[in-house]
């Protein structure tokens, strides 16, 4: 630990201010120059799980203060700086003498360097900050922030958040620093005195961090030209690039500048950008944007950022407010021509060549326009490798992007997974930097990439044994005894099944092999933490080697709680519920499970699909905090799927749970994540569900087939969403349910059909981001379950229309209403919670695989439609 010094200057805005700060860093860096992997490692982890969880406030702050960008994306922006920095670099040795790894051509000897100076542009204000005090914590040298003027409150809170999460793990007091009045004379400062510069923003402060004296790591204007061959994947070609272009209003420096486009394809792909949503400009539009973008040779400041209806209004062009970008038809190349220029903004420059050489000389004078190092784009089908290798032999670029959104693809693992991530992208001697890839850790201790898209590796995960027939539950747990030998059980359930008498066959077959047992069966509806932890004390007194849980989700969601805190004493609930954007690179690691005890899930109700899926949720009676665990090490080991037990569900358990396990199914099969191992569960859990609720709904234990169904459709859908995972629908019905009280079944069903028609829209403003989901087409997967269960119309739209008819017609025929306001919500109480419900839904887990990626004034309207009807 640092030994205490005298203290720096609380706020740094003068020179004499400034050269205390870097004497005290400079200072506490030489002491952090000591520590061990291990304990950089956990300033690490701290560091970027603090972050993470900031990303909400802290995007929110960037866009109020900068008025530049959408307030969604900067949140995605933050999430990745710090959950993809952290997965990129976790166990990366950079302390001492690393590894040469000649798989891929990496070698790194680790000295931190001493103090950073680092420029933060207004563009990317708190994921860059994010990003570099990460990136200099992992190599243990200081960091001093010179932010820019108009968003230095919200990059400073970015670095603050860091820091004080550092120095609590550890670290020296100081070891990240910023001036708080930014200006020319404090970032030169700055520049002379660090030891190395690490610089993001225009050509002007790039220059000056080179010729501080210093050793810089800058980065430079992008002007990434694309070019669409006559044999690229048109849809996929203009959805990625309209991804791209309008993520954050086109602020991320790589992101396409223009496109040029074979003449073969040339109206084809024009077509497809009208159709999603583009807008093309006449030609007496075109000269007005002209003069708008561009003014006296520079960029407009005004329209950096903003959206495309915003930057049409100021050139005085009439476009639909929803418009997502503004192409311009040109024809020259010349750097005279204004929309040659980088723009910053949702405005494409679009150019027609007859030949693949004309357009790769288009594409190399754009390079030269303002754009040399940084990054170029390619869509072709990848088996013209002639093509690919004129292409990347041309391109004075350090990225070179084959069929991949540039923006979200040049900063790294999320189109390819062997692209550096990194929100710093050098652009080599071609953009005067001294780096030509992506900027990370081997580059803060003393390299041209092609990268072709790819799609991550997918899974299919469920328990290890699935058993299920009517009367199938002793058959199943005589495997306890016969062939696994255990000793003692553990059973968790609720008062309601212990004392009707549901525990009742189980202990006897426990009895019968000679398998000692206790109950646990206080567990409520909706399962506290304090109701596990008294569980979790009779466990660990009882010690089982088998924990059975019977019931529904509530006792399945208890039991999974206390096998944790059984196993794992020493876990943290607020780490494990963690929210990720993919689950394998999270930066919470969930631990082993299973080494104590075996788990088996037994469920009393046709719903929740919870003994085969890795969920589970706690809620913290003395706090109000939900817990929402999510993690393959929850999977059960064995499931029974006995009728049996579920043959007297009441009316209303039925018709709820039987919804849920519609909802379940339906979003299971139109999830960015679905594959083709979930969409045959999918497919038939929805037909089953029309088939036989009803009449299970109706008849009850008359008709035990209906219920038998209603089991098998309920366990269907759940190892479907276990591996799909779900969306928007569950993310608002679960706000729904917590903030009014509404069963979960029933809170799916009220939004069901409008989060149908929403999904369904053929240009959506975002689509979700998932390397396998190339273009919106939600539409066209409702279609297809609605048609497996029988309901075709004359075309896609119209079958999905009928579609959330039927829906209608049955959640009429067993009891549930059509709207939030008829299940009796007052509209004063469902109002004042509204705002507080569509952040939270926003924020939810299941948000992130819904085929439409939801802006939060999309989610407003939603809850709004089911409230009040259509």
């Amino acid at each position: 630990m640092a030994t205490k010094k005298k203290e720096a200057p609380a706020i740094i805005d003068n020179v004499e201010a400034l050269i205390e700060k870097i004497k005290a860093m400079k200072e506490a860096q030489k002491v952090f120059a000591t520590f061990t992997q291990e304990q950089v490692d956990k300033i690490f982890f701290e560091a970027a799980m603090a972050a993470n969880k900031a990303r909400i406030p802290l995007a929110k702050m960037a866009v109020e203060e900068t008025g530049m960008g959408v307030v969604e994306d900067k949140i995605i922006k933050n999430h990745y700086a710090a959950e993809y920095i952290y997965n990129a670099y976790k166990n990366t040795k950079t302390c001492g003498v690393i590894e040469e790894d000649t798989a891929y051509g990496i070698k790194k000897i680790a000295e931190p360097i001493g103090l950073i100076a680092a420029v933060i542009p207004t563009t990317n204000p708190t994921s860059t900050a994010i990003f570099k005090t990460l990136i200099a914590l992992k190599t243990r040298n200081a960091i001093i922030i010179s932010p820019h003027p108009r968003a230095k409150a919200c990059t400073i809170a970015a670095a603050k958040v860091v820091l004080d999460a550092a120095v609590k793990a550890g670290a020296p007091e100081g070891i990240i620093g910023w001036i708080d009045v930014p200006s020319l004379e404090l970032t030169n400062e700055v520049m002379r005195d660090a030891d190395i510069i690490l610089a993001t923003g225009g050509p002007g402060m790039v220059k000056a961090a080179y010729s501080s004296g210093k050793p810089a790591l800058g980065v430079g204007a992008g002007n990434t030209p694309a070019i669409i061959d006559e044999t690229a994947d048109i849809k996929l070609a203009v959805n990625s690039i309209i991804h791209s272009k309008t993520f954050d209003n086109g602020m991320i420096c790589a992101s396409e500048q223009s496109v040029t486009v074979l003449e073969s394809v040339y109206e084809e792909v024009k077509k497809e950008f009208a159709y999603r949503g583009c807008y093309f400009l006449k030609k007496d539009e075109i000269e007005k944007v002209r003069k708008t973008i561009i003014i006296n040779g520079a960029l407009n400041a005004k329209i950096v950022g903003q959206s495309a209806y915003t930057i049409a209004k100021l050139a005085g062009v009439d476009v639909p407010e929803n418009t997502k970008i503004l192409i311009g038809e040109v024809e020259s190349v010349d750097i005279s021509e204004e929309f040659a220029h980088e723009k910053l903004s949702p405005v494409l420059a679009m150019y027609k060549a007859k030949t693949f050489d004309e357009a790769i000389a288009k594409a190399e004078q754009l390079v030269a326009d303002g754009g040399y190092g940084h990054t170029s784009s390619l869509y072709v089908n990848t088996a013209e490798k002639e093509k690919m290798a004129k292409h990347a032999a041309a391109m004075k670029t350090c990225r070179i992007l084959i069929n991949t959104p540039s923006s979200q693809g040049g900063i790294g693992d999320l189109y390819n997974f062997k692209l550096a991530p990194s929100l710093t992208l050098g652009c080599g001697s071609w953009g005067g930097n001294s780096v030509s890839e992506n900027v990370g850790v081997k580059h803060l201790i003393n390299i041209k990439t092609v990268a072709e898209r790819r799609e991550n590796m997918l899974w299919f995960r469920t328990p290890e044994k699935v058993y299920f027939k009517k009367g199938c539950m002793p058959v199943a747990l005589d495997e306890l005894g016969t062939e696994m030998h255990k000793k003692k059980a553990f059973i968790v359930t609720d008062t309601f099944l212990y004392k009707n008498g549901y525990v009742k066959p189980i202990e006897e077959k426990l009895d019968e092999m000679g398998i000692q047992h206790t109950c646990f069966y206080e567990v409520a509806p909706d399962p506290t933490l304090q109701c596990a932890l008294k569980g979790t004390d009779q466990m660990r007194a009882f010690e089982p080697d088998t924990i059975i849980a019977l019931g529904g989700g509530s006792a399945m969601d208890a039991a999974k709680i206390m096998w944790v805190m059984y196993e794992h004493p020493e876990a943290n609930f607020e780490d494990m519920a963690m929210d990720f954007m993919d689950i394998r690179k999270r930066v919470y690691k969930f631990p082993k499970m299973g080494e104590k005890a075996y788990f088996v899930a037994i469920p009393t109700s046709s719903g929740t699909g919870s003994e085969v899926t890795p969920f589970a949720i706690i809620t913290d009676a003395d706090t109000g905090v939900k817990w929402p665990l999510a993690d393959y090490e929850l999977l059960p080991n064995m499931a029974i799927v006995d009728v049996d037990n579920m043959m007297t569900q009441p009316k209303g358990l039925t018709s709820a749970s039987g919804i849920d396990v519609m909802t379940h199914a339906i979003e299971a099969y139109v999830s960015i994540m679905a594959t083709e191992y979930t969409d045959g569960l999918a497919l038939k859990a929805i037909k089953t569900v029309f088939d036989y609720l009803p009449a299970a709904y109706e008849k009850g234990a008359a008709d035990p087939i209906a219920r038998e169904k209603m089991a098998n459709a309920s366990c269907m859908a759940g190892m479907a969403f276990a591996n799909a995972f779900l969306g928007l629908n569950h993310s608002m019905a679960h706000k729904l349910g917590a903030f009014h009280h509404i069963p979960h079944g029933v809170a799916n069903a009220l939004l069901l059909t409008n989060v149908i028609r929403y999904n369904a829209a053929e240009v959506p403003v975002k689509m979700g981001t998932f390397s396998q989901y190339q273009y919106p087409h939600a539409q066209a997967r409702y279609a297809e379950a609605a048609r497996f269960a029988g309901i075709c119309g004359k075309d896609d739209a119209e079958t999905v229309e009928l579609f959330c008819e039927k829906l209608e017609e049955l959640k009429k025929a067993i009891g549930i209403p059509k709207t939030i306001k008829e299940w009796g919500i007052k509209e004063e109480d469902f109002l004042a919670t509204l705002d507080e419900m569509v952040e939270q839904a926003f924020n939810d887990q299941c948000t992130g695989a819904n085929p439409r990626y939801p802006l939060m004034s999309e989610i407003k309207e939603l809850y709004l439609k089911s409230y009040y009807g259509n």
